[in-house]
Parts: C-alpha cells; sequence; structure tokens
C-alpha cells in the first residue's frame, strides 16, 4: 500500500490587508497521520509544489498549541525531522499522467499553506480528479481541503460538487483571529461550489466520509481521518 502525501511548500500567506503571516503546514496535521501509516506498514512519498522543501508552521509546535503538553511537541519535532521526504520531496508537477496511478490514496494536510500554493495547483487539482475517477481514497484534513478547489471535471463543474465534507470552520478561523485576513473563507469557498460542508463545534474532533472522500475538520481530526484511511485500505491501526 502507498500513500502519496502532498504538502504546502508556502511559508508565507498574504492577508487581505497586503501583509504577510509566516505559515507552512501544521505539525499534527503531518506527524501523527505519517506515523500512523508508517507504523502500519504503509509506504509514504511526499510531494510539494515544485519539489521544494515543506516548511512548518512554528506556531504549532509551541506548547499553547498542543494542549500545553512539551513532551508533545517535543516528540512532533523529532519525528517531524526523521522525515526525509520534508526536505527533499517529490515535485507536485511531475507526478501528473499515470506517474500517479501507483498510490492507493492521496493525503492533503493543513496548516494556512495550502491557501496559499495547493489551492491554485493545476497539477494537484488533476491528479485529485484522476484518483477519484479511479475509486482511489482522496483524504484531507483542517486546510488541506483547499487542495480539492482545483478538481474540475471536464465539464468544468467541481469534482466533489455534492459531496459531505469538511474542513477549517468559519467559526474556528474567527477564534485564531484570522476570520477579517486570510484571502478567503475556505468553508465558504467549499459550499459555493456545491459541498455539503458539515461542521461541528470549534476544535472537535470531527470526520466526515463520503464514498471514497475522506475529510477533517482541523488538528484534531489529524488522527481519525487517518485512521480511516487505514481501515478503507485494510491495514491495522498501530498506536
Amino acid at each position: 500500500m502507498q500513500v502519496l502525501m502532498v504538502v504546502t511548500a508556502a511559508d508565507r500567506l498574504k492577508l487581505r490587508d497586503g501583509t504577510a503571516k509566516k505559515t507552512g503546514y501544521w505539525a499534527e496535521e503531518v506527524a501523527v497521520p505519517h506515523e500512523l501509516f508508517h507504523k502500519a506498514g504503509v509506504a509514504i512519498d511526499v510531494a510539494t509544489p515544485g519539489g521544494r522543501a515543506a516548511p512548518v508552521d512554528e506556531t504549532s509546535l509551541t506548547p499553547e498549541m498542543n494542549g500545553g503538553n512539551s513532551d508533545k511537541v517535543a516528540h512532533y519535532r523529532q519525528y517531524l525531522d526523521s522525515i526525509e521526504g520534508l526536505k527533499h520531496p517529490l515535485a507536485l508537477e511531475e507526478l501528473n499522467g499515470d506517474r500517479a496511478d501507483k498510490y492507493d490514496a492521496i493525503f492533503l494536510p493543513g496548516g494556512h499553506g495550502p491557501l496559499a500554493d495547493l489551492v491554485c495547483s493545476g497539477d494537484l487539482g488533476d491528479i485529485v480528479r484522476r484518483m477519484q475517477v479511479s475509486g482511489k481514497l482522496v483524504v484531507a484534513v483542517c486546510h488541506g481541503p483547499a487542495g480539492l478547489l482545483p478538481a474540475v471535471r471536464e465539464d468544468g463543474r467541481w469534482a466533489f460538487e455534492g459531496y459531505r465534507l469538511t474542513a477549517f470552520t468559519n467559526e474556528e478561523e474567527r477564534q485564531v483571529g484570522l476570520a477579517e485576513k486570510v484571502p478567503f473563507l475556505l468553508e465558504n469557498r467549499l459550499r459555493e461550489l456545491g459541498a455539503n460542508f458539515e461542521a461541528d463545534p470549534a476544535w472537535a474532533p470531527h470526520v466526515v466520509v463520503d464514498r471514497t472522500l475522506i475529510t477533517g475538520q482541523n488538528p484534531a481530526s489529524s488522527a481519525g481521518v487517518a485512521e480511516e484511511t487505514l481501515a478503507r485500505l485494510g491495514a491495522a491501526v498501530v498506536h
């Protein structure tokens, strides 16, 4: 079994006022699923736009963002440092066509970085659409579903129109103080394209499954989406 994990390469997000926010991928959303996949014996390739090294959002490696648990932060940092693919990822653009067919699932972690690069990647859109048509698993968590937006059908309609899904909510964006600053609200954009968006209370783990699409609402949903992915692949979850 093989999973393609597509991670943002953006370390800055341009805000509505023209300033830039430091960003990257969110530590928990890469470390937790990657470790669960690895322990289950699933092979993981990491890809980014341009094959650039994936930057972590340092805010996600603070105790304050991890329930005050410094041990958890230390584990995330150590584990992420051990993932060679984050330092030397595959180039997303080189995986188009049949070169992505070997993967059983594609996994899109979040952080605000995807709002800067994955959201506008036609190559990612083509890969996601190809995997959807082939019945492969498409998995995304938090802001990762921004990478679903460029997946468009031949008739020009969004590939996931009518699907039940979730992502980082407007309320959660408000609570982190960015609702009026980010280029767009992901929940709104997904609804506008025809998603049946499902939101649970802010910060609660929430996983939605519809056909071969698996989505998680926020960082706390990272383990849940990974476990659901493993279950669909027929792999045992090892903690």
